[in-house]
């Protein structure tokens, strides 16, 4: 009664008018040997301190989160200020209505802007969305805006790129008209070197950078080899941070950038809630997906924020909608946009430079251990690739047993031939301690 309104009477009454006699018979096309057939196992009712003591014990459950960890690989573990946990909570911010209304709508409307405002200055582009749903849909959303501006099919994109990003974006594809070719990644320095699928069908060549396997990319040169055969050129960022120190893909050439922003003091939350970033050259603004919210000034000259642009199927004809992705991450990029005003220009440097210190110095510590490596030599951010003397999985489960360390990711789970290789990520939260403790603990092995 409490989830379903109806009384007995009226839900007898409902039946009776469709001509059955039980809820039941609702279900009745459903075969019986799929049906569950009994009561769910649930508790009976439990008092507030009871639920608590309850969840708390399956929170415990969750030892990943009390180990020392070097897992990266699209989520990164970064502090992140009070404050923004104390801000997003701010009734200035909830307000009550979605952006579509901006008379009670400002508070909302107002971190929208701002968040586009330092998503541009950050990426280097000129115009770029209220958000995303996560990074690996604005990829997807990438591919399919590359396909409306150049009016071509063919998607070239780098094995390089987050394989997760990849299977996301052809699931999300794969009844449309995109082809999608991959190319591969120099076994040397880890970047991409082969560009011959480039060809005058070509819409978009995707890469990231730094890319999952840590290295950085050059991409002023792929911009100039997509331009030259008129595709777009695509970037893909799931490391935030990295913005602070590496130079802007939008100042490389970029036309699209797409990403992640949940390190912009957003918890990891085992995998999600997390935010898209998807930004852009201003000239393509009409085929970018989203929404995108703007200044305006009423007849007295009162400033106030409101939706410009909104590409969806409510306020525009079906074939002119560009994507079915038409919200936003609200209070996920409102974390984010008070992460980056809190940090500002040189706390964001400070983050990122201790990011790529503290990897080097782990990287050539456990390149003096006997037996490892570091596999790529391009340079690297906060994350870098190590070859072990056996299998990657044997070496990190050996770790996380004895040392009580999680020490990576065994890239066997993406890339075959790579049994060895395993994705060691160091982020400002790793003290040198815990960076010695992996070393020691490797070279235990």
């Amino acid at each position: 009664m409490r989830y379903i309104p109806n009384s007995p009477e009226e839900r007898d009454e409902m039946l009776a008018v469709v001509g059955l006699n039980s809820a039941d018979e609702l279900f009745r096309s459903i075969p019986s040997g799929v049906q569950l057939n009994r009561a769910l196992k649930i508790t009976e009712p439990l008092a507030e301190s009871e639920v608590i003591a309850a969840m708390e014990a399956m929170a415990a459950k969750n030892t990943a989160a009390t180990k020392t960890s070097f897992l990266g690989a699209g989520v990164y573990s970064h502090f992140s200020p009070t404050i923004v946990d104390h801000l997003i909570q701010r009734s200035e911010f909830f307000t009550s209505y979605t952006p579509y209304q901006p008379e009670i709508s400002q508070g909302t409307l107002q971190y929208i802007f701002e968040f586009q405002t330092l998503v541009c200055q950050l990426t280097g582009m000129e115009v770029a969305n209220a958000s995303m749903y996560d990074g690996s849909t604005a990829m997807a959303e990438a591919y399919l805006m590359a396909q409306r501006v150049t009016r071509r099919n063919k998607i070239v994109v780098a094995t390089s790129v987050h394989p997760e990003y990849r299977e996301v974006a052809r699931t999300y594809t794969q009844h449309g008209e995109a082809e999608i070719v991959s190319i591969p990644f120099d076994e040397q320095t880890g970047r991409v070197a082969d560009l011959s699928a480039l060809d005058d069908k070509t819409a978009a060549l995707v890469v990231q950078s730094p890319n999952f396997l840590g290295c950085v990319e050059d991409l002023t040169a792929l911009a100039d080899a997509a331009h030259a055969v008129g595709a777009l050129f695509v970037v893909v960022v799931t490391e935030a941070i990295s913005f602070g120190l590496l130079k802007s893909p939008g100042a490389c050439g970029a036309d699209i950038v797409v990403g992640e922003g949940q390190s912009w003091g957003v918890p990891m939350g085992f995998g999600g809630p997390h935010v898209g970033l998807f930004a852009t050259q201003e000239k393509f603004v009409r085929q970018m997906p989203g929404r995108l919210c703007g200044v305006a000034y009423d007849k007295n000259g009162n400033r106030g924020f409101v939706l410009t642009l909104s590409t969806r199927e409510q306020h525009i004809r079906r074939e002119k909608a560009t994507s079915n992705i038409c919200t936003n991450q609200g209070l996920i990029a409102l974390a984010a946009t008070i992460y980056m005003e809190t940090m500002g220009k040189k706390g964001l440097q400070e983050v990122a430079m201790q990011n790529a210190q503290k990897a080097a110095y782990a990287a050539k510590q456990i390149a003096g251990i006997d037996g490892f490596e570091i596999t790529f030599s391009s340079p690297k951010f906060n994350e870098f690739v190590v070859r072990g003397p056996v299998s990657a999985i044997e070496i990190l489960e050996n770790v996380r047993t004895h040392n009580n360390i999680i020490g990576g990711l065994a890239l066997s789970k993406y890339y075959t031939g790579r049994d060895n290789d395993f994705l060691v990520c160091v982020t400002e939260t790793n003290t040198r301690e815990q960076i010695d403790a992996l070393v020691t603990a490797l070279s235990g092995l």
